[in-house]
């Protein structure tokens, strides 16, 4: 059977259905009568010559009876819990499991299927995917994953991804079995953050940001007050005192809309211990220049090849609010107020079985010399898959100090990253 007669047969039943006023998650049986019509209908044509024979009829019945009931095979990827990500091309479909495999879909599909079953998915948010909003973000499946879709006239095709966020809840222990961290890297941000300091998570797409940026929210003493927004939420460590917010789109009139920076400048005023800002991609950087200026800790992720070309990345996201402040001056408010920056990366695992992601460096931010940022190596992998090690190297004071007086039994922080973390 051709794309092209199922997507017709496809087609009709939807009308057939909406004319009859079915409803197909509670009146199954009547929608397998109408299809079964409909199939019949189609084939009795095809022997006068109508159309071409479907080679499977029963087979074609089911597949268009699961696309009716809001499955099909973007619904059926959707219901594994194996499934980490899923990509839509026009009628291509294919998604990784949780492994680091990337596969194709065993049953076919149509575009105009897949987004059918995307707008039933954007149906229970307040987001839309039209002419009008041609890209959409959302989190979707009761907040348990993000869609990100974009039609023409933006894209040639539909084009979209659907992230679950089974593996967003990390801890930093977590990280360590996973070997994204060493027990003394991990057992030093722990402190780091009990510390208040300011940290920064980059890393390429896919390495494992947003996972580890949940890890640093978890470690944060229950009684600090922290504040997170986010584009589309991803984030889901429950918290003691503070909360989660999230940036909503403009409505049809255009109005409405509350951007990221919008919310960073709000919960600026709410008090917060540590801001949280899930990805840091434009003038919301600008605010957070306030935040770290009004002794609040900052911990946020960002896109970038390496540590330092982070903070580049993060000083020119600030430029981009248009608020005619030098660069130097930005550079300066960040270089004397970020703590750590930590670098993730990500890469097929030994014997080519799936993907590992792991931390490559984490680098202190130390007082400049120049113009530029300066920066001292505390923790270095040589390569993915090696050992995140200790350089010998410690954060400049004050942030020193803090750290140790946050680690267990008071000990000092050189004695303690020496002798290899806790329980050494």
């Amino acid at each position: 059977m051709t794309t092209d007669v199922y997507e017709e047969l496809r087609r009709k039943a939807l009308t057939l259905v909406d004319d009859a006023g079915l409803d197909p998650a509670t009146e199954r049986e009547a929608l397998r009568t109408l299809l079964e019509t409909t199939v019949e209908d189609y084939q009795r044509r095809a022997h006068l010559g109508q159309g071409k024979s479907l080679a499977d009829p029963v087979a074609t019945l089911e597949r268009l009876l699961e696309s009716m009931t809001g499955r099909g095979p973007l619904g059926r990827l959707l219901a594994r819990e194996d499934v980490e990500e899923i990509f839509v091309e026009g009628d291509r479909l294919t998604y990784l499991e949780a492994g680091g495999a990337l596969r194709s879909a065993d049953t076919p599909t149509t575009e105009a299927e897949s987004r059918q079953l995307i707008e039933q998915l954007l149906a229970t948010t307040d987001r839309r995917l039209d002419a009008s909003s041609p890209i959409a973000q959302a989190r979707i499946l009761d907040g348990t994953a993000r869609l990100t879709a974009v039609i023409p006239p933006v894209s040639d095709r539909l084009s979209a991804t659907i992230r679950r966020y089974a593996l967003r809840r990390q801890t930093l222990e977590s990280l360590v079995a996973l070997g994204s961290l060493s027990p003394p890297s991990a057992a030093f941000l722990e402190a780091a953050m009990s510390a208040s300091a300011s940290v920064i998570v980059s890393g390429p797409p896919g390495a494992g940001k947003t996972s580890f940026l949940s890890a640093l929210v978890a470690s944060v003493p229950g009684e600090h007050c922290v504040r997170s927004c986010e584009e589309v939420r991803e984030l889901h460590v429950p918290l003691l005192h503070g909360s989660y917010y999230e940036a909503r789109p403009p409505s049809l009139d255009g109005t409405g809309e509350i951007s990221l920076r919008d919310l960073v400048k709000a919960i600026l005023a709410m008090r917060p211990d540590l801001i949280v800002v899930g990805e840091v991609r434009g003038a919301e950087a600008f605010e957070l220049t306030r935040a770290v200026n009004a002794g609040c800790g900052m911990a946020g992720t960002i896109h970038a090849n390496s540590a330092t070309d982070a903070l580049h990345a993060l000083v020119n996201a600030a430029l981009m609010a248009g608020e005619n402040i030098p660069e130097p001056v930005v550079r300066k408010v960040f270089s004397s107020s970020l703590d750590l920056v930590v670098h993730l990366d990500r890469g097929p695992a030994s014997g080519g079985s799936g993907i590992v992601r792991q931390v490559m460096e984490i680098r202190a931010l130390v007082p400049a010399l120049h113009d530029d940022f300066s920066t001292e190596p505390i923790f270095v992998r040589e390569r993915l898959g090696a050992s995140l090690r200790w350089t010998g190297a410690l954060p400049p004071e004050p942030l020193s100090r803090r750290i140790e007086h946050a680690l267990p039994h008071r000990v000092s922080l050189s004695s303690f990253l020496a002798e290899g973390g806790p329980g050494s």
